[in-house]
C-alpha cells in the first residue's frame, strides 16, 4: 500500500508528518515524522522602520505667504522710509502707509491669482494633449513611458512590463508623463484663490509692521525702523529654520536686503524732497 502524508501540527506549533498506510502484522498505523522548518529569511522578521516624514517642498502655501510678508515688509518700510526723508509731515508718512499696504496687498493678489490661474491652465492644457496622444498611440506612448523608466536605470524587461501595467491606467500613465515631460502633477495643482488670499493677508500683516509705529504717536522714522527689523529677523530666521539653514544667516540676510531698499529709498527721497523745496 503506498504511503500518503498526513500534516500534524505540535502544541509547539511545528508541523509533523504522519506516513499513513504502512502495515505491520496486519495492522495499519502511523509513523510519525517531524518536518524541519525552513529557515526564514531575517529581512522579513525585522519589523518595518518608521517611515521618513517630508515637508510639503512644491511651495503651495509656504511661497505666497513668505512672500507677501516679506514683500510688506521691505515695499512698505521703504516706501515711508522715502516719503520721510522728502521732509513731509507726519500725517503725510502715515498716508503712505496706508496706501502702500492697501495698493500693495491688492497688487501681490492680484499677480499671485494670475501667475497661478495662468500656470495651471498651461499645465492643463498640456495634460488634455498628453491625454490625447495616449488614446490616439498607445503603443508610442508605451515604448515613450518604457524608455524614460530605462533612463532611469531600470532594466529594459522589467520597463516594458512596468510601463504595461501602468498604461492600463491612463490617468496613472498620464500623471507620469506630465511629471516626466512637464515636472508638474495634474492632480496636485496649487489653488489659485488659495494663493491669492494668502499673498494679500500676509502682504497687508508685513505692510502694517512700519505702519503701527507711527499710528501709536512716532513722530520719527526710526521706531518703524526698528520693528521692520525686527519682523523681518523673525521671518528670516523662522524660514531658515524650515529650510535646514542656518538660523542666523537666514535672518541678517533679511534684515541687510531691507536695509539696502529702505537705505537708498530714503535717500532718493531726501534728494527729490530738497530739489522740489
Amino acid at each position: 500500500m503506498p504511503y500518503s502524508f498526513v500534516p500534524i501540527f505540535t502544541e509547539a506549533g511545528f508541523p509533523e508528518v504522519a506516513l499513513a498506510g504502512s502495515r505491520r502484522g496486519g495492522g495499519c498505523h502511523n509513523e510519525r515524522v517531524t518536518a524541519a522548518s525552513e529557515p526564514s529569511d531575517p529581512l522579513s522578521e525585522e519589523a518595518p522602520g518608521p517611515e521618513t516624514q517630508h515637508r510639503d517642498v512644491s511651495g503651495g502655501r509656504l511661497r505666497p505667504a513668505v512672500f507677501g510678508a516679506m514683500d510688506g515688509l521691505v515695499t512698505n518700510v521703504s516706501l515711508m522710509a522715502g516719503v520721510s526723508g522728502g521732509g513731509v509731515l507726519r500725517h503725510a508718512v502715515i498716508l503712505s502707509g496706508w496706501a502702500g499696504l492697501v495698493a500693495g496687498a491688492f497688487s501681490m493678489a492680484t499677480g499671485e491669482f494670475t501667475s497661478v490661474k495662468s500656470q495651471n491652465e498651461m499645465v492643463e492644457s498640456e495634460a488634455a494633449v498628453e491625454r490625447e496622444g495616449l488614446a490616439a498611440n498607445p503603443r508610442e506612448e508605451r515604448a515613450e513611458l518604457a524608455a524614460s523608466l530605462v533612463q532611469r536605470g531600470v532594466a529594459p524587461a522589467l520597463a516594458n512590463e512596468v510601463a504595461a501595467q501602468m498604461s492600463e491606467n491612463p490617468d496613472e500613465a498620464l500623471r507620469f508623463h506630465a511629471l516626466e515631460e512637464l515636472g508638474v502633477d495634474p492632480g496636485q495643482l496649487a489653488s489659485p484663490y488659495e494663493a491669492t488670499g494668502l499673498s494679500f493677508i500676509s502682504f497687508a500683516i508685513g505692510a502694517a509692521v512700519p505702519l503701527v509705529p507711527f499710528l501709536l504717536g512716532a513722530s520719527v522714522l526710526w521706531p518703524s525702523l526698528a520693528a521692520t527689523a525686527v519682523a523681518l529677523a523673525l521671518s528670516g530666521g523662522i524660514v531658515a529654520r524650515l529650510t535646514r539653514r542656518p538660523i542666523a544667516l537666514g535672518a541678517v540676510r533679511q534684515v541687510a536686503l531691507a536695509v539696502l531698499a529702505a537705505g537708498v529709498t530714503y535717500g532718493v527721497g531726501r534728494a527729490i524732497g530738497a530739489g522740489v523745496s
